[in-house]
């Protein structure tokens, strides 16, 4: 098993370039007009999991995203899915 200075060394550029496309990601949103929507809500919301000191941060980022809801529902609008739980 790699230790942390092995991992820094195998993963740590494209860690950063994974970073780097969300802070672009996050300037294209701001220099765009219009509302934000849920799904940017939920990214947002994702953001201080990111930061925190948790050491589930992976699985706690895919829960806020998911939808929790236990109704079954009667027809899909589409196939394929959002990304985000749409708000209810």
């Amino acid at each position: 098993m790699p230790n942390k200075q092995e991992l820094l060394d195998l993963q740590f550029i494209e860690t950063r370039w994974k970073l780097i496309d969300i802070a672009a990601f996050l300037d294209r949103i701001d220099r765009h007009s219009g509302e934000d929507d849920y799904r940017f809500e939920a990214f947002k919301k994702a953001l201080p999991i990111l930061l925190s000191d948790r050491p589930d941060r992976a699985r706690a980022i895919l829960e806020s995203f998911s939808d929790h809801t236990t109704d079954i529902a009667e027809t899909a609008p589409f196939q394929g899915a959002f990304g985000a739980a749409l708000p209810q």
